[in-house]
């Protein structure tokens, strides 16, 4: 079995407990104790920053540090954030996508040292705003491939905001825009006060062609109600997108793993399809349930990087069958399906 998927579980061996934990302390939550992150992305005006700003301004915002990452020299957007948190950090003249994602390591990085040595009032979760033109799949990688980081934070939840007026345009005309939709949990449509019904349809239509399991909320005058700022649902299990597919070829599909499964098998197929097709595979969420376990184990992939799975303490609702979303570019369900298949029946 891979090393990414195990762990020697020195503590059991050490302090023996009834039963054995391979996937480390069962949890209620898949990021457990560590800091929740939301990552907010969308194109060049489609209104980040006044939702951002409105979010930070409520109750429920409190306790929020920001990193604003903007394309340019001047940075105008940090500034306008400012006097609604304690801590904004500016990564100017670049994306985060690209070569500044170092910047965002460092700036994490000091957040950290900040909160441990009480420089900054106590941090209730990490809010980063990206620029228009950048891709948010290597931020998301971010938090694994730095372990030092991933230790202390997760990504709860990804936001992809539209707008409502010339969104559906947009979302034809501009790849970057249309990878944020594809990997975001909730696609947040604003400006819809300054839209038409049939604008907003249209919206809606190709937001759902390009990721059929995202939740979309409408923005009324730049704010959504704060249970969308919430952790994103894990997947359903009535999701079924068997084959939407837009333009570059990226199709979203889910594949069922009604009853419990052989991990090591399970695993084995992931790390082929990682080493085989990584680059192409934006991203893999899902609830496996697996062989001895009460609870469901979260998995989730983006491009090569395989995320330690979690394992919860039971099931977040009345459905014990397992699923696991695919979001990628040129992959064929049935072939993917295939691979899982072959390994499991092994």
């Amino acid at each position: 079995m891979s090393s990414r998927w195990t762990s020697e579980a020195l503590t059991d061996r050490l302090f023996p407990s009834a039963r054995p934990a391979p996937f480390g302390r069962a949890q209620k939550r898949p990021r457990g104790a560590r800091t929740p992150v939301i990552v907010v992305t969308g194109f060049l005006g489609a209104g980040k920053t006044t939702l951002v700003k409105r979010f930070l301004a409520s109750p429920e915002g409190a306790g929020t540090a920001v990193i604003v990452n903007e394309f340019g020299e001047i940075g105008i957007d940090d500034a306008l954030l400012r006097g609604a948190t304690d801590k904004t950090v500016l990564l100017g003249n670049g994306c985060l996508c690209c070569a500044s994602r170092s910047d965002l390591e460092t700036a994490l990085q000091e957040l950290l040292a900040d909160a441990r040595l009480g420089r900054v009032p106590s941090m209730a979760r990490v809010l980063i705003e990206t620029s228009g033109l950048a891709d948010p799949l290597p931020i998301l990688q971010t938090f694994v491939s730095d372990r030092g980081i991933g230790r202390e934070m997760a990504v709860d939840l990804v936001v992809a905001v539209v707008d409502a007026i010339g969104g559906a345009a947009m979302l034809a005309s501009a790849p970057e825009a249309r990878r944020q939709v594809a990997v975001a949990d909730r696609v947040v449509i604003s400006k819809r006060d300054l839209a038409d019904t049939d604008a907003e349809n249209a919206v809606r239509a190709a937001i759902a062609a390009i990721n059929p399991q995202a939740e979309i909320v409408v923005a009324q005058g730049g704010e959504i109600p704060a249970s969308a700022w919430a952790a994103s649902e894990l997947p359903r299990s009535d999701f079924v997108a068997s084959g939407a597919l837009h333009s570059e070829g990226v199709s979203s599909f889910v594949l069922p793993f009604p009853q419990p499964l052989a991990w090591p098998a399970f695993a084995q197929a992931i790390d082929a399809l990682v080493a085989l097709r990584g680059e192409d595979i934006l991203r893999m969420k899902g609830l496996i349930a697996v062989d001895g376990l009460a609870g469901p184990l979260v998995v989730q992939v983006v491009r090569h990087l395989v995320h330690p799975p979690v394992e919860l303490v039971e099931w977040p609702d009345g459905d014990r069958a397992g699923r696991l979303v695919v979001i990628g570019r040129g992959l064929d369900r049935d072939r993917v399906a295939a691979v899982f298949d072959a390994l499991l029946a092994l």
